[in-house]
């Protein structure tokens, strides 16, 4: 999670351009924290006039897809901020250089996903809070499962 696929035309990134493309995004998720490792960014060249959009071709189009597994985005607000806050990521690469784009993310359940034979450990967790530091997947104890910041009963928090 997340699994970027990038359709473009042939030559509109360069290989720093990828590189820089592929930081940016990924600071954004290393933002929420999840870990670094988790992005993964896959450029596919389209060779010219082999993209058409509503059936025209089109040699100046870019399509995003990313597939979002170790999070959900609950609620509009959020979708709509999320999106919002790509597309800003994005439009130096794309909008400024004349291209048009479009980006969709589908979310699959995380419990269909593993790392090295590893299911990704519950957001907040010790042990996803390791992975972060750590920048990869390693086993887990179910205690490790349990949140950083533990709440066991309302208003009373662990210290």
């Amino acid at each position: 999670m997340p699994l970027w696929k990038i359709y473009h035309p042939v030559g509109a990134f360069t290989d720093e351009d990828k590189k820089q493309l592929a930081k940016k995004v990924t600071d954004v998720y290393a933002s929420v924290p999840i870990p670094k490792f988790y992005v993964v960014m896959i450029f596919e060249e389209v060779a010219k006039d082999s993209c058409f959009v509503g059936g025209e071709l089109h040699n100046k189009f870019i399509r995003f897809k990313s597939d979002q597994i170790a999070r959900t985005i609950p609620g509009p607000i959020l979708r709509e901020w999320w999106m919002k806050t790509l597309d800003t990521v994005l439009a130096p690469f794309v909008k400024d250089r004349g291209y048009d784009w479009e980006v969709s993310i589908e979310e699959t359940p995380c419990d269909l996903w593993s790392l090295q034979g590893e299911l990704a450990p519950p957001f907040e967790s010790v042990a996803e809070k390791r992975w972060v530091k750590e920048n990869k997947a390693s086993s887990y104890t179910l205690t490790e499962k349990l949140p950083v910041n533990l709440v066991l009963a309302p208003g009373v928090a662990d210290r």
